[in-house]
């Protein structure tokens, strides 16, 4: 291989890395940080859990824990 060869061949992935990071960095600012989002749900839920009279306050908030999960499945985080 000649040295134009290499040099062309170098010169021709080095853009990609940029593209990439810049791909990557526009994906990590359009995506809310999870404290961000959700604050509706997360009180009433927070709400029922902490203030609930039921033996078992997870199975009586269930609907709310639920609105919560969907929420924030809705913005891409996993709960």
């Amino acid at each position: 291989m000649s040295a134009q060869a290499t040099s062309s061949s170098i010169a021709s992935s080095a853009p990609v890395a940029p593209v990439v990071a810049q791909s990557a960095a526009v994906a990590a600012e359009s995506k809310p940080k999870p404290c961000c989002v959700c604050k509706d749900e997360k009180a009433k839920r927070d709400e029922c859990m902490l203030f609930s009279k039921a033996a078992d306050p997870q199975k009586d908030c269930l609907t709310t824990i639920d609105q919560y999960k969907s929420c924030m499945a809705g913005f891409g985080f996993k709960v």
